[in-house]
């Protein structure tokens, strides 16, 4: 086939469809650029969630991670959890290497066995049910001491869930303490506060997380749930956001992380779980004083990153992604251009390329960064989308690539803060910034796709409890996202059926004139 037109893909991060008016930021927000091409432009609704993107069910949201890997692969691989659940299913977790690794440095040295991660069963970058297996298998193993440090979640989950799991945890270790075993929740706080960065935005947070969990430095309680409360009536802040705690006894913190014990982060999503293996892990480690470096075996849930081997130790095989469109478009020599800001900017490169940080090639892929701003998303919900466009369209222009990218974070960072004014406003300026790129791509002639990722700030609010009282939603939602072709010189039509975000990369392919690759999803162009 003959190549055609170069093809822009704006990605807005977290807009989804929902029809209904309570909580709807989205449908609540002006936005006549998206109206318009919904009522002018060939259309569809597509899945974004549970088994279009490799999760487990229908039941399971979807999140950027997935479903980037599906934008950029055109396939459907088993994903996170599900990867985790078969494993712990079939044994092979416990089987693994890594395991065995880690039960035996505990035996011989008598040492404890530390789990670090995301106390939830959001399924999106963890799940509480992978923590309990993990605990009664180290005590049958004949493991003696065990503690836990916590994530506070309130994003992927309720905003102020969090003594739900952290009582759920703490029955499971009360049945399993006895003389043989002494299991307990160390430290935690709040995943928007402490650890669980991302692209390098904000290392003091894993700075706080260091000292938390390793050094046992921080407010002490008593136990988690008297921290929760205590800073929920002093800050009235939700779970993503309390502070770092520390557990501790007689003035001692009860589980800090000494020599010759073993750890495992549990977390099997790998954007926020790089930067705390990189500081268990990097001997000349130099983003922040660590003060104490202790010599332990380090393992994550899965390695977050294959081409820096990062954490060198995993208990669970990631996806082995293969055949994306990137490396596709590479064989016919298309330039291609991505682009977002610090939040986002791994989704369009190191997801979309099937979790590979490199390049498949340096002439032909062109990543640009914007930088984040370090504020809180709801006090500039703007973000850098205007920075993000002006770089967009500048590519676009000098008519060296034949496939654009761009994600706008807006939609889900803003609508994770669960401020419905804010996630709005997000809203609006991606639709600000939608009317530039539509005018650019008029200019040059390129065909426009319009989409997003998953759903978010359609779905702010939620109805709780029996009273039926409204609280903030601030996690992904089930919703289906818009799949639109905008193409002023030829007309363009949608098959009818069930598609997901799998079946764009054939659709782009089809769009440039080019044949698909033979693994993936089918286009949904109508020949």
């Amino acid at each position: 086939m003959q190549q055609k037109r170069p093809v822009v893909m704006v990605i807005m991060d977290g807009i989804g469809i929902n029809n209904d008016d309570f909580g709807n930021a989205v449908k609540s927000a002006y936005m006549p650029t998206l109206e318009h091409l919904l009522e002018t432009c060939p259309n569809i609704q597509i899945q974004a969630h549970g088994t279009a993107v490799g999760l487990p069910s229908d039941d399971d949201m979807g999140n950027s991670e997935v479903g980037h890997n599906a934008l950029g692969c055109g396939q459907i691989y088993a994903q996170g959890a599900k990867l985790v659940n078969e494993s712990i299913a079939s044994g092979r977790l416990f089987t693994s290497q890594t395991w065995q690794t880690i039960v035996t440095n505990c035996l011989e040295h008598n040492s404890t066995l530390h789990f670090i991660g995301l106390l939830s069963d959001g399924n999106v970058h963890s799940n509480i049910a992978h923590l309990k297996a993990m605990l009664i298998r180290a005590k049958e193993e004949g493991i003696k001491r065990a503690r836990v440090h916590v994530l506070l979640d309130g994003r992927d989950v309720g905003a102020t869930s969090a003594l739900k799991y952290i009582e759920d945890i703490e029955n499971l270790l009360s049945e399993l303490n006895d003389g043989d075993f002494d299991g307990r929740i160390a430290s935690g706080g709040g995943r928007m506060k402490i650890t669980m960065d991302r692209y390098e935005a904000n290392w003091e947070m894993v700075r706080l997380g260091w000292e938390t969990h390793v050094l046992g430095i921080g407010r002490q309680f008593p136990n988690a749930t008297e921290a929760i409360e205590t800073y929920r009536t002093e800050l009235g802040v939700i779970d993503q956001d309390l502070p770092a705690f520390v557990v501790a006894e007689d003035g001692k913190p009860i589980g800090t992380i000494e020599d010759y014990d073993s750890v495992i982060l549990f977390n099997f999503r790998g954007d926020r779980a790089i930067e705390l293996s990189r500081a268990f892990e990097e001997e000349h480690f130099d983003k922040f004083d660590r003060v104490r470096y202790p010599k332990v075996i380090f393992a994550g849930m899965l390695q977050y990153d294959g081409d820096l081997k990062i954490p060198r130790r995993y208990l669970v095989t990631p996806p082995d992604i293969q055949h994306t469109l990137s490396e596709h478009l590479i064989k016919y020599n298309l330039k291609q251009y991505a682009v977002s800001e610090t939040q986002k900017f791994g989704h369009v490169t190191y997801f979309w390329n099937g979790n590979r940080i490199e390049k498949f090639d340096e002439v032909l892929e062109v990543f640009e960064e914007v930088p984040s701003d370090k504020v809180p998303f709801e006090e500039r919900p703007w973000m850098k989308a205007a920075e993000i466009t002006d770089k967009l369209i500048e590519a676009l222009e000098s008519g060296k690539y034949s496939f654009l990218r761009a994600n706008f974070p807006n939609g889900d960072m803003v609508g994770h803060t669960g401020n419905f004014a804010a996630a709005k406003i997000a809203a609006e300026t991606v639709d600000l910034c939608l009317a530039r790129i539509v005018k650019a791509v008029d200019r040059t002639g390129a065909i426009l796709i319009v989409t997003a990722d998953h759903g978010n700030s359609e779905e702010m609010y939620e109805k709780k409890g029996a009273d039926g009282s409204i609280k903030p939603k601030t996690s992904h939602t089930l919703n289906p996202v818009p799949f639109i072709i905008y193409d002023k010189k030829e007309k363009r039509e949608l098959k009818d059926g069930k598609f997901g975000l799998a079946n764009v990369a054939a659709t782009i392919t089809e769009l440039l004139g080019l044949k698909k690759h033979e693994a993936w999803e089918e286009s949904m162009l109508k020949s």
